[in-house]
């Protein structure tokens, strides 16, 4: 059924209340915004609600109400739901709990959530089990308790599943305009991605926030993440679960690799959302790209009057996709002239205090730094305590700091290193002069680097739109590595020269054939290296028949020629996750590859150019390029072999369960690759 548009439940005019104290609360905090629309109470006992007639039932209500808070128990949620829709209402938010996320705890909990999307119908809902929604543009309230927003004319929209991270989330004192608030809840109808959407379209909301515990629909993910790029919103999310493991038992190295939260990270990479790690993250990024939108570039510039800072924010720099880009010469005279002899010229710069408290120095000596061409410039400043110091000289700093900005047309940033130390007050002061004030420096240099991605995603030629098919259902079946290897021959990827053998007799007959030495595997055994089914190396028939007559196979053997004098070893899979379905795992292979832990997760479909980009960022990307004067391997081969390996996982995605080449043996250049062992686990 298709979903009736947000708008009404997102900008209401008239909201209806339904319950006791919950829905009185509701009426306290539209009174408190000054919400200037209609308020409608209804209980079956009850007279009046702060000085509004209150109405028995939905039915009796003047008009279908844009907007409705129904904070009753869960059964009574599905009749009031039920008449709301029947009325017309634009929406509902649903407070009960007991409904699907509670199936652990009540055994009818996911069979009324299915009776509460029927009775809801096209009607928009929000929840079940959530607190509603805050519109701070026209306060306009669906929320059942205090919380510390105040009207804006534009800002920010924060979405979450969690009602009381929500809560706190209004209480920041960072000076981060809030615009919506709102929480989902279980996601029963509405999803995340679907209330984010909506929001984007508000012409005053500059950025979206998303709190995640659990994706809902790929395909309305995908959608945000083109319609943000199409508007220049950025969206931005927080996705907890980093210490969530496969919840099943894996046969390949492959599947240990790709826990669900490296899949959510490659795919939010992929489609330009930004990922924070904290939710002080998520408030100085949202605060970034509200001020001024994604960066240009990520080359930055610090400026503190304390060598002590300037090495912190170095030191927060490392492992960061941001860059200190060294000064320019024509920077380097009138920072001098600026700040004298005994300042060390560089990036961060340490300024002393020698120019502390001079507006003409301190502006000369910032303008020289802004005019480096940086997509950020930074000034580390923390404010005093106003009940006990003189706070004059930083005022004149950040006089200082906006004419630079205002003269160079360039973006600045200040940074309290503590954030107790950025006044709120002045945080909405620096924000309405054009610079963005940051709390903590880690967080700071978090929100660049992935306010620099964003725009990198975005500029970037437009990739496919995920995979997104259906898995049939049936048996899983693993195929023999002979079928294995034959399946994925057949999209190009190279295997070694060999045969099947039936006994240790054809075996040996057939080695000969094929010219020693030569691999011996026995065949439909998993994990053959722990149970003692690979000979490698086997240089006569005699040692074939040995090896083969050991392992008893009762499947018969995989007879290969050896592939010697690789320069490096590279893992290739596919795994399902239940979210974002098959993704593609590339990274150093052979036995060390939990060990060395370099790979990468490709989404699909993908490029030649993504997955030539993804190699280079890897270890063993530098091997392929040849280390320290080793000899190089053939990348252009490495490329057509994942490219191939993707395709295979593409066009047999409805089937496909796992896949793992592990290793592929990159040869020196010219001389291509060798996939010598593969894994296939599919529905029958």
């Amino acid at each position: 059924m298709t979903q009736r548009p947000l708008d009404r439940l997102l900008r209401p005019q008239t909201i209806a209340v339904f319950g006791g104290r919950e829905a009185h609360r509701v009426i306290e905090q539209c009174d408190r915004m000054g919400f200037g629309g209609e308020v409608w109470p209804v209980h079956p006992k009850l007279e009046e609600v702060h000085g509004r007639r209150c109405y028995r039932s939905a039915m009796e209500l003047p008009a279908a109400p844009d907007a409705a808070f129904v904070g009753v128990n869960r059964m009574l949620t599905l009749d009031i739901v039920r008449d709301l829709a029947a009325r017309g209402a634009g929406g509902a938010v649903c407070y009960a709990s007991g409904f699907s996320e509670a199936v652990g705890e009540l055994a009818d909990g996911a069979d009324l959530q299915r009776r509460l999307l029927a009775a809801a119908g096209d009607m928009p809902i929000l929840g079940p089990n959530c607190y509603g929604l805050i519109n701070g543009l026209d306060g306009a309230l669906l929320w059942p308790d205090q919380h510390g927003m105040q009207r804006v004319d534009r800002g920010v929209a924060i979405l979450t599943q969690s009602s009381n991270i929500a809560l706190n989330l209004t209480m920041q004192t960072r000076g981060l305009p809030i615009a919506y608030l709102a929480t989902v809840g279980n996601q029963a109808q509405t999803s995340l991605s679907n209330l984010a959407y909506a929001l984007l379209e508000d012409p005053r909301v500059t950025a979206v926030g998303l709190h995640i515990e659990g994706f809902g629909s790929l395909r309305a993910l995908q959608d945000l993440a083109l319609r943000a790029c199409e508007l220049k919103k950025p969206v931005v999310a927080l996705k907890v679960g980093k210490s969530e493991q496969a919840k099943r038992a894996t046969v390949s190295h492959t599947a240990s690799l790709s826990g669900s939260d490296a899949v959510a990270d490659a795919v939010l990479g992929r489609l330009g959302i930004g990922r924070v790690d904290s939710l002080p993250e998520l408030l100085e990024t949202l605060k970034l790209l509200h001020v001024a939108g994604p960066l240009t570039g990520n080359t930055i510039s610090s400026m503190s009057c304390s060598g002590g800072e300037a090495s912190l924010m170095a030191d927060a720099a490392v492992g960061r996709a941001l860059e200190f880009r060294a000064l320019r010469p024509g920077q380097l005279e009138p920072l001098r002239l600026a700040l004298g002899e005994m300042v060390t010229l560089s990036n961060p710069l340490d300024y002393h205090t020698f120019a502390w408290g001079d507006l003409a120095r301190q502006t000369d000596a910032f303008t020289a730094m802004f005019e480096g061409g940086y997509a950020l410039n930074l000034v580390v400043l923390d404010f005093p305590r106003t009940d006990r110091c003189v706070v004059t000289d930083w005022t004149t700093t950040v006089d200082a700091i906006v004419d630079a900005s205002t003269s160079t047309g360039t973006l600045a940033g200040v940074v309290a290193t503590l954030p107790e130390n950025m006044p709120e007050d002045r945080a909405v002061s620096l924000m309405a002069r054009g610079v963005v004030p940051f709390c903590g420096l880690c967080e700071t240099l978090a929100a660049s680097e992935i306010a620099s991605r964003i725009a990198r995603e975005w500029s970037a030629p437009p990739a496919p739109r995920l995979l997104d098919v259906p898995q049939v259902e049936g048996e899983i079946e693993t195929l023999d590595e002979a079928d294995a290897k034959a399946a994925l021959s057949a999209f190009g990827v190279v295997v070694p020269a060999g045969f099947v053998a039936h006994s240790a007799q054809e075996a040996m007959k057939r080695s000969d054939e094929l010219g020693y030495p030569v691999a011996l595997k026995g065949l439909a055994i998993e994990h053959k290296t722990e149970a003692g089914a690979v000979a490698l190396n086997l240089k006569d028939a005699t040692e074939v028949f040995d090896a083969a007559t050991s392992m008893r196979s009762t499947n018969g053997f995989l007879v290969e020629k050896m592939v010697e004098h690789s320069v490096a070893e590279l893992i290739i899979g596919a795994t399902r996750d239940p979210v974002f379905g098959l993704t593609l795992t590339v990274g150093s292979g052979g036995i060390l590859v939990e060990l060395l832990e370099d790979y990468a997760i490709l989404p699909l479909p993908t490029t030649r150019t993504a997955i030539r980009e993804t190699i280079s960022r890897l270890k063993v990307g530098k091997l392929i390029r040849g280390y320290r004067g080793r000899p190089k391997g053939d990348l252009e081969a490495v490329v057509s072999a994942v490219s191939a390996a993707a395709d295979y996982v593409v066009k047999n995605a409805a089937r496909l369960e796992e896949l793992d080449i592990n290793p592929l043996l990159v040869l020196p250049e010219d001389k291509g690759v060798v996939a010598v062992d593969a894994l296939i686990r599919r529905r029958r």
